[in-house]
Order: C-alpha cells, then sequence, then structure tokens
C-alpha cells in the first residue's frame, strides 16, 4: 500500500503543481505548497487510504497551505490581498479534500519546460525538474548527486528565484521555441538518467548505479512521450533508455564489482524493457526525422538483441556511430566508434582512432579514453602498456567501483597467476 500511494504521489506531482502555478502564479511558494501537501498526503494515506479523488485531495490541501502561507507573513499582505482576489471564496472556505472535481488540464508538459528554463544551469534544471515533476524531496536528490542536503536546497531555492524573476508564464512554447525549448528538456531528462545509471560521485565506496535516479528519469521521459507522441527523438530517447536500464541487472556482480558488457549474463537482462524499447525505436526509425537519441537507441537495441558479444552485429554498429558523428562533433561517440572500429578492423584500427582523440584537450586524460587504450592495448598483447593505463584510469576516475575494476584488471595483466 505504501508503494503505491509513493507512485502515486511522484504521478500527480507536476499535475498538482501545475494547477497551483496556472491559477497563482506564484512559483515558489506553490511548489513549497505542494511539498507539504505532498508529505501530508504520505504521512495519511498509507493509514486512512488514498481518496477517492487524490488529485483533487492534493490540489485542496496544497491551496489551503498557499493561503495560510501567505496569510502568516505581515510582510506580504499586499500579495495575500491580490491572491484572495484571485482565488475564489468557496476555496478559502475550504470543503472536503476529495470533493473537488478532478477538472483541472494536466499542466506537467509546461512544468516540465519551466524547470528546464533556459536561464538556469544545468546542474539546477536537474534539482528543479526532480523537485517540482518528479516530486523528490531535498534530502532525496541531495544523496543522489552525493552533495550536502543544505548544497541541494541552496541550490533548488536559487532556481525557483530565477523562474519566478523570469515571469515565465506556465504555458508549452510553440512553433520554433517548442523545437528548441523540447530539446533542452529531452537534455535534462538524459543527464538524470545517466546520472542514475552510471553515477558520476561514488568515491566514498557506494555503487555504480542509481536505480531510482535512473528510474526517474524513465518515468518523466514516458510521461514527455505520452504528450508528444509524434516527436520521433523524445520517443528514441525513451527507447535509449529503456534498453540501457535493461542491462542494469547484471552490470555489477554480488560484491559491486562492474561487470562489463563482453562478461555480463545476459540472462539478467529485462528483456522486457529490451522488447518495449526495440518496439518503440523501430517503429520510430522509419518515420525519417533521425535524430541523435534514436540513433543511440538503435545502437543499443542491436547490443541488447546479440545472445552474446561474439554474435553482436559490429559493422552496423560502427555504421551507426559514423552517422551518429556526422550530427555534430562528440568525443566520447568518437571513442565508442573507436572500440566499434576495433571490433570489425582489428584493435590497431581502434588505437589509431583513439590516437587522434588524445590530442582534444576534453579527452585526453579521461579515464574512460584511458580504459579504452588499455582494453586495446591488451587484445594487441602488449599487457606492459594496458596495464600502465589501466593504473592511469584507475586514478583518474571518480566512481570507486570502476576505480576497483580497472586496478585489478592492471593487477591481473601484471601478475596472470594471481587469484
Amino acid at each position: 500500500m505504501r508503494h503505491a500511494a509513493e507512485d502515486l504521489l511522484r504521478e500527480l506531482a507536476p499535475q498538482v503543481l501545475g494547477t497551483l502555478v496556472r491559477r497563482y502564479g506564484v512559483f515558489d511558494a506553490c511548489e513549497d505548497a505542494v511539498q507539504d501537501a505532498l508529505l501530508a498526503a504520505a504521512l495519511q494515506w498509507p493509514e486512512a487510504g488514498v481518496p477517492d479523488n487524490p488529485r483533487g485531495w492534493l490540489v485542496t490541501v496544497a491551496s489551503r497551505r498557499l493561503v495560510d502561507q501567505i496569510r502568516s507573513d505581515s510582510a506580504r499582505r499586499s500579495r495575500e490581498d491580490t491572491l484572495a482576489l484571485a482565488t475564489p471564496q468557496a476555496e478559502l472556505l475550504g470543503h472536503a479534500a476529495d470533493t473537488v472535481p478532478d477538472a483541472d488540464r494536466d499542466d506537467s508538459l509546461a512544468l516540465l519546460f519551466l524547470c528546464c528554463h533556459p536561464a538556469l544551469s544545468p546542474a539546477s534544471r536537474i534539482a528543479l525538474t526532480l523537485r517540482a515533476v518528479g516530486g523528490l524531496t531535498t534530502a532525496q536528490i541531495a544523496a543522489a548527486f552525493l552533495v550536502p542536503e543544505a548544497t541541494m536546497a541552496q541550490r533548488v531555492s536559487r532556481a525557483k528565484q530565477t523562474v519566478k524573476a523570469s515571469r515565465t508564464p506556465l504555458a508549452v512554447p510553440e512553433g520554433t521555441d517548442l523545437t528548441e525549448r523540447l530539446a533542452e528538456v529531452r537534455h535534462v531528462l538524459y543527464l538524470i538518467f545517466n546520472e542514475g545509471y552510471t553515477t558520476t560521485g561514488g568515491s566514498d565506496g557506494t555503487g555504480l548505479t542509481a536505480p531510482e535516479l535512473a528510474a526517474e528519469a524513465i518515468r518523466l521521459t514516458r510521461m514527455l512521450h505520452h504528450l508528444v507522441p509524434d516527436d520521433t527523438e523524445t520517443a528514441g530517447l525513451l527507447a535509449l533508455m529503456l534498453l540501457t536500464d535493461a542491462r542494469r541487472p547484471a552490470r555489477t556482480g554480488p560484491c559491486g564489482e562492474v561487470v562489463p558488457l563482453a562478461e555480463q549474463d545476459r540472462a539478467q537482462w529485462d528483456r522486457g524493457a529490451i522488447a518495449e524499447g526495440t518496439d518503440l525505436i523501430s517503429r520510430t526509425l522509419p518515420l525519417g526525422r533521425i535524430g541523435p537519441y534514436q540513433l543511440q537507441a538503435a545502437i543499443a537495441a542491436v547490443h541488447d538483441e546479440a545472445q552474446d558479444t561474439g554474435a553482436t552485429d559490429w559493422p552496423q554498429i560502427l555504421a551507426l556511430y559514423e552517422i551518429l558523428e556526422q550530427f555534430g562533433p562528440n568525443p566520447m561517440v568518437s571513442l565508442n566508434r573507436a572500440v566499434a572500429l576495433a571490433m570489425v578492423h582489428g584493435p590497431a584500427a581502434g588505437l589509431d582512432l583513439v590516437a587522434v582523440l588524445e590530442t582534444d584537450n576534453r579527452m585526453a586524460r579521461h579515464h574512460r579514453l584511458l580504459a579504452t587504450r588499455a582494453h586495446l592495448l591488451e587484445l594487441l598483447g602488449e599487457h606492459k602498456a594496458a596495464s600502465a593505463s589501466y593504473r592511469e584510469a584507475a586514478r583518474r576516475t571518480t566512481s570507486a567501483p570502476e576505480r576497483r575494476h580497472l586496478s585489478t584488471h592492471a593487477q591481473r595483466l601484471e601478475d596472470p597467476d594471481a587469484p
């Protein structure tokens, strides 16, 4: 019962906040009121049961909290008067929380756009999206990103003040502005998923992934896809997340150790997610409006459909990476192409491309480039050079599980008889 209520609250959070922002226009105060309402529901619903009209219950409780919040501050008396004039008298008098007709439209998409406001930094967009649209508490977001709760609270507060100062209305952009802003929303969801799938932190010994964060990114992307079903890149992003997250159960061993793709037990992969993601990208690609997320999803599908590494269609993956590079220079894409190139034309060909990437200041000492070079050197039998590169990669990663994995690999090359 408790988990069902939590899932429902996450689904309703952006709808309720969107309703309040559209009615009253004060984003920061509305967001605080909604969080109070969500907390009240989390405490009451598991014991008392979910109301017949849960969304109406939350809207009413949040509206009451908003009115109380403004009334309690004498310095905001003018705002109270303005709000009172804008609020129906029946709303101020109060009524049973679950008797409000559930007729308000769903403003979740408009709220996503508001939280991904161009004036905010990527980190602030992520934090505000998780708080306002995802319904996560500040403590939960701080824990996911391994920062103090006070730091995250300041980040969220500054983001809300920036949105408030912008006076941006709660509305979905139109025309070319919609295309540009939709790309920003997708990028934020992509960053949230990546942070959950491979945490950038972990230096304290925590795991490689933050499954709850990845799951939240998938949930929000499902919502976005439902609201813009004809947008092929949004469909591609959802497919990419599903196809990638399907491998998560096999990415770590029983002690939290990293398990590379080639060594994963594919029986542990989520076949339902693979089937859904494959079907989605198979229906989307023929529409002709191909973009980077669709191409990455197609690459993930080729990996997921192979019975083992040896059965992987590497020539197709290489061709997809070559197309993906045409959308703009991206050293990470080129690094992945180096691996595919090595699988098709041999490790020496892959190393040639890695050498080119080493001239890029963004990648020269990146741990992923060093680890890739080490892997290709190992395939060539140059174990001493490979070991040195693995150890350098281990020194540069911020992830404790990855550091242990890379160091262990270096040790095995240095001492093949070691356990």
